[in-house]
């Protein structure tokens, strides 16, 4: 009998079998597509050379990951690389907002009346990222804090949402990028904890960088891979888990899904039936025959620039996908991952990655106004498309079965639920069957590639395990 069982081979899953293979244990993981990598995948989508990363691209919360940073992953081809800029914000008018390593760049380019109002906002957390992210990386109520002044500190400005916390800017530069943080967490820049996921991203930025991994975002998950089968872990691809009885015997099974899916599998009957997904986006992968001519010059450096460019624009392309419109005006995030890592592109050719918000199950099509948008800040981008990979909710549910109606969150954000996930229990990765527990993004601390979900549920297999011993 084997110690575990997991089933995905996402960050996450792998993250946890490789927590378990470190203690000693038996562990096999079982993927139901033909390579591992769930979210974090690399593939040629549109021409040959060209090596695009069909879901996550840049890892903010990768780099020094806990879980991550534990783990001698630069042994077996992680490299870490990083543009001039993380983060560009730019404005019809040619200028741009930017989230620099600098803390001074970056309130430099807000204007001289927010520029004081940002150092105050992230001055406290200044070289506080290990015990910081460790904190708030994990489940909030598994025991105290590393460091409770900065935790109580950071939380009391966490909880807020973005549009409160913006109210300490005055003009649109500051309070764009500032919402446009916070919209990679697809829920209402009115929400609880809106302001907190900007917030993190921004500490990010200045502790960690925007980085992305050279060759794509599979040198993680192949990483993490080789990691597991040099502890002795084992992982089987092409094989599609329907039932707990497809799998070999084991005392615990830890699942890398979505609740439903899980539910489904191991005979939990409405378990997780009332759990809530998110909205989607839409997704395109180009092929460019240059890089993207942006009119403000800061976009031309940055690993990651935000089309929105305002507050309301960006609330209202939120607002859209949440109330189930369709997209006219979106807001973009988009990553030039060739300006860092040029290996992923033929010589002077580029790879880029969009995409738009849209509502979950949307079986639309998106092009064209997210290429409006793009022309908006880029004159000329369309006259660069080699060719274009197009994705929308319903081909993202094929890519991964995790993003359930093109959720990529594996769950919704809004309101409470990107702390209390998949429901409200002292250990979210356990269930009502003692040997099945759940690892993915729909449980703490949510959605990412930094495999803290599946480190602290092999925590909980563990002390599951022991307590059975």
């Amino acid at each position: 009998m084997l110690d575990a069982v997991v089933v995905g081979a996402g960050p996450n899953g792998l993250t946890a079998a490789v927590e378990l293979a470190r203690r000693g244990l038996a562990v096999e993981v079982y993927e139901a597509a033909d390579g591992i990598g769930g979210g974090a995948r690399t593939e040629e989508l549109t021409l040959p050379g060209f090596r695009h990363d069909p879901c996550s691209a840049v890892h903010p919360l990768g780099v020094r990951s806990p879980a991550f940073s534990a783990m001698p992953l630069s042994r077996y081809g992680l490299e870490w690389v990083h543009p001039d800029l993380p983060m560009a914000h730019p404005f019809p008018d040619g200028t741009a907002a930017v989230l620099s390593r600098l803390v001074g760049e970056t309130a430099g380019s807000l204007g001289p009346r927010d520029a004081g109002a940002y150092r105050r906002l992230v001055a406290p957390f200044h070289g506080k990222w290990p015990t910081l992210a460790a904190d708030f990386l994990r489940t909030q109520w598994d025991g105290l804090p590393r460091d409770p002044v900065t935790y109580a500190r950071f939380g009391l400005l966490a909880a807020q949402s973005a549009a409160l916390l913006t109210r300490r800017f005055h003009d649109e530069k500051a309070r764009g990028l500032f919402a446009g943080l916070a919209a990679h967490g697809i829920a209402p820049l009115t929400g609880f904890g809106t302001g907190g996921m900007a917030l993190m991203f921004a500490i990010a930025a200045h502790e960690c960088g925007w980085p992305v991994p050279r060759g794509g975002s599979q040198s993680i998950a192949d990483a993490l891979a080789g990691y597991l089968r040099a502890l002795g872990g084992t992982i089987h691809t092409g094989f599609e888990v329907k039932r707990l009885d497809d799998l070999p015997p084991a005392r615990a099974y830890v699942f890398d899904t979505s609740p439903t899916a899980m539910a489904r599998i191991a005979g939990l009957g409405n378990a997780f039936a009332n759990y809530r997904y998110g909205p989607s986006v839409f997704k395109i992968d180009y092929a460019l025959d240059g890089p993207v001519p942006w009119t403000a010059e800061p976009a031309r450096k940055a690993g990651t620039v935000h089309i929105g460019p305002t507050y309301g624009e960006i609330k209202g392309a939120l607002g859209a996908a949440l109330d189930g419109s369709d997209p006219s005006v979106p807001f973009l995030i988009t990553a030039q991952p060739t300006l860092a890592d040029p290996t992923r592109a033929p010589e002077g050719k580029h790879t880029f990655w969009v995409y738009g918000h849209v509502p979950n199950g949307w079986e639309g099509d998106a092009t064209e106004v997210i290429e409006r948008q793009l022309e908006r800040f880029a004159p000329g981008f369309r006259d660069l498309v080699l060719a274009r990979a197009t994705a929308g909710p319903p081909q993202l549910a094929v890519r991964n079965a995790n993003y359930v109606g093109g959720d990529i969150a594996i769950g919704s954000v809004a309101a409470l639920r990107l702390v209390v996930r998949p429901k409200l229990a002292r250990v979210p990765y356990a269930t009502a069957h003692p040997a099945v527990f759940l690892c993915s993004s729909a449980t703490p601390p949510g959605p990412g590639v930094h495999g803290m979900s599946g480190h602290h549920a092999a925590k909980a297999v563990w002390r599951s395990l022991r307590r059975a011993r």
